[in-house]
Order: C-alpha cells, then structure tokens, then sequence
C-alpha cells in the first residue's frame, strides 16, 4: 500500500468531514427514507428506490475515506532534516537550461496549490529534488519526457 503524508491540520479536516456525513448528510438520507416508506407500496415508490441509493452512495463515500485515513502517515514539520530537501521545505532552485530560479514549498497530496508554488511531494520534480542539499543539481525527467537540469540555491522551513 503506497504511503501518503499529511499534516495534522488535513486529518482533522477529513475527521470533520466523516463526522459531517455520519451525523448529518445520514439523518437527513434517513429522514427521506421514513417519509417514502409513510408513502405505502416500496415495490413501486420511486423516492423510497432513490433515497436507497443515496444511502448506499453515502456509505461507500464514508467508507473509501475511512480506509484512505489508513494510508496517510502524519508528520511534523519540525522534526524533519533541515539540511535536506523533504516534505514541507521550501527549496530555491535554478533551471539550468532556462536560466530561471523559481522557488517551490513541497507539499502532502491534496494540499498543492501551484499559485503559491506549493507542489505535491509526488510531482517528477519533487521527487527528483528529495534528499539534495544546497549547491546539488539534479537530472530530472518531466513526464513528457524532457529532462531538466536544476540546481538548488537554498533551502529554508517555514514555522507552521
């Protein structure tokens, strides 16, 4: 089973979700489910049918993001290497080939945002700048193929 990291701020949004669906969005499908049955005859009640499959669609929703939470391994920003490029530092590099410096925060899954140039620690250049110091340079291959040269000018962690 592949491991995802997350931060505590994320499970506890995804705990107050499943508690969302099992307090909220299940009574209401309930309460839908009590009215088609006040309706008499199930064999031909069509709103009875439709709330059943909503319920079943709910389940299933809670039950996919129950067993997600299982995979995710949370972590703290603090007690990582600083000196190295992981999860959740910031990291000042130059293209080589394009003469550029971008700089990028690499992020858990789910919570990049390549407006504030944070990226998923799955993306090819995330992976490919892991464990690199200042002043290293990696080969790294984008998915179309291309390769790119990039050198990394600092690295810094922001207190969260």
């Amino acid at each position: 089973m592949k491991r995802e990291y997350i931060t505590k701020e994320l499970i506890k949004k995804i705990h107050k979700k499943i508690l969302h669906l099992e307090n909220v969005e299940r009574l209401k499908i309930s309460k839908k489910i009590k009215e088609a049955r006040e309706q008499g005859d199930l064999s031909e009640n069509s709103e009875y049918d439709a709330a059943k499959k909503e319920q079943e669609i709910l389940e299933i929703k809670i039950l996919n993001i129950k067993k997600k939470l299982s995979k995710y391994i949370v972590i703290n920003p603090d007690k990582l290497d600083h000196s190295k490029v992981s999860i959740f530092s910031t990291v000042k590099i130059k293209n080589i080939s394009l003469q550029k410096e971008e700089t990028y925060t690499l992020v858990p899954e789910g919570e990049n945002n390549i407006k504030k140039n944070k990226i998923s620690i799955n993306t090819p250049i995330a992976l490919g700048l892991i464990g690199k110091s200042i002043g290293d340079t990696s080969n790294i291959k984008l998915p179309n193929g291309k390769i790119i040269k990039l050198h990394i000018i600092d690295i810094f962690y922001k207190k969260k």
